[in-house]
């Protein structure tokens, strides 16, 4: 096996969520089954593959059933709120794929595994939580519910109040030597979902969850680096990483090396809320010994990899 031809794709969250219309079941799958399109090529081009996913709306959505089912039913920890959605998603995902390739005569097995992600407890990040998750509330609501419920709460823009988590950065995926033996026998892997479910070992060497959550694009990197996956594919909502981004000198970037695309990320071209962790995980990825990072749309995956759209990083 080439290690070239092994790719982790990570999907975005419109893979599956779609802005335009209610964010139902029904809904999720026919998304799910339009986003395949990329993947199936991948396949056919003799890819051997894992697929991660994120997982905000739908961890939101988990958040918002906790909230409601308080005193009736036993409140959920986030970590279990993220494995519910891995679980939850992976099925979707493995459903829908399993059906497709039955349709295109491709007989490979799809498995979705459940996937932990160590990080370091003492990571600064757990100490100064930055992530909004869960709904909107009046600054009177949150502070209540950071006396009553130990969250920490900021005001999110003009929007309102949220709970804030930490978001650690992955050191590696507990169950990586499975998953490179599965996707070394052909198996196709979905992994990470949502990020993975953050854990530590805590002093007797058992692992232990953590309320935080763990950027998709940061744990597809390092899942990629663990089973010795070649190309890291980010399948988002545009086309191609751009510099100057909304303003007139707006321009796409094509291939590139680490150094050049670091010297734009240091001028400030990716933003922290939108493409800064995108490029943040590919150069760690590349640093690593990866060879390739495509970041681009969700039917364009197999083009970006032969460099006939979005954007390609390579080592230097």
């Amino acid at each position: 096996m080439t290690p070239i031809k092994t790719a982790v794709v990570a999907l975005g969250g419109n893979a599956i969520t779609g802005s335009d219309r209610e964010d139902t079941i029904a809904n999720q799958f026919t998304n799910t089954r339009k986003s395949l399109d990329g993947i199936v090529e991948l396949i056919r081009d003799d890819y051997n593959l894992v697929i991660s996913h994120g997982n905000g709306p739908q961890v939101g959505n988990a958040l918002f059933r906790v909230e409601l089912a308080r005193s009736k039913a036993p409140v959920l920890p986030l970590g279990v709120c993220v494995a519910d959605t891995e679980g939850g998603m992976g099925y979707m995902i493995e459903q829908s794929l399993q059906n497709r390739l039955r349709r295109e005569g491709i007989d490979l097995p799809v498995v979705t595994i459940i996937t932990q992600m160590l990080v370091d407890p003492d990571d600064p990040a757990i100490a100064d939580p930055t992530k909004f998750i869960g709904q909107f509330y009046i600054e009177e609501k949150a502070r209540s519910f950071e006396k009553d419920r130990g969250w920490t709460v900021k005001q999110d823009a003009d929007r309102g109040w949220r709970r804030v988590v930490a978001s650690p950065i992955p050191i590696r995926a507990v169950e990586a030597p499975t998953i490179k033996k599965l996707v070394e026998s052909g198996t196709i892997v979905i992994a990470a979902g949502g990020g993975g479910i953050p854990v530590y070992y805590d002093e007797n060497g058992d692992l232990e969850g953590l309320d935080a959550v763990i950027d998709k694009d940061f744990a597809s990197a390092v899942l990629a680096r663990e089973i010795g996956a070649g190309i890291l594919c980010i399948l988002t909502s545009v086309d191609a990483v751009v510099t100057a981004y909304g303003t007139p000198d707006e321009k796409p970037v094509g291939r590139c090396t680490l150094s050049e695309i670091r010297k734009l990320f240091d001028e400030g071209h990716f933003p922290a809320g939108s493409m800064g962790p995108k490029i943040e995980a590919s150069m760690r990825f590349i640093e690593n010994g990866g060879e390739m990072v495509t970041i681009t749309s969700l039917g364009n995956a197999s083009k970006a990899l032969r460099g006939e759209a979005g954007t390609q990083i390579v080592p230097d």
